[in-house]
């Protein structure tokens, strides 16, 4: 039976230019969600980094399947050594000049191997919600404000 997809919505208090610098531009990812190597918002662009528990580590492999900038970016989520492939879309609404609503898209987990809780779809939840309830505004309140003519 395949699973609802993770769908979590924020009106985040920034500009949307600001939100998307914040989910496209490795360097300010690095401050908030995860420290990738090297990061391009263009389709193909492939890019891993390593998470999870701190008794285990996890490969994330992932490719950008769509970039939209200001709009959407969306990519591919694997793990190495494990089956399954899901796709994580963020999109991005303005609302006004100093609101963005984000809508964060997590589908596919049900691939995953049902053998192994890490990868179960309450986690996913409780990470998201962290990452796009608390990590992704809080970093946006401390960013210095960039004014947009």
């Amino acid at each position: 039976m395949k699973q609802a997809p993770i769908i979590i919505e924020r009106t985040i208090q920034a500009p949307a230019g600001e939100v998307w610098a914040a989910i496209s531009d490795r360097d300010k990812m690095k401050e908030w969600y995860f420290n990738l190597r090297e990061f391009k918002p263009e389709v193909g662009f492939e890019f891993e980094f390593e998470g999870g528990p701190d008794d285990r580590i996890y490969v994330h492999l992932c490719q950008v399947t769509e970039a939209v900038p200001g709009e959407k970016l969306a990519y591919s989520w694997r793990y190495q050594g494990y089956e399954g492939i899901s796709f994580v879309t963020f999109e991005l609404f303005a609302e006004g000049k100093a609101h963005t609503k984000i809508r964060l898209t997590h589908t596919g987990l049900d691939t995953f191997p049902k053998s192994n809780p890490d990868l179960a779809k309450q986690n996913f939840v409780a990470g998201w919600n962290d990452i796009i309830g608390n990590l992704l505004p809080n970093f946006l309140e401390k960013a210095p404000v960039t004014e947009i003519s």
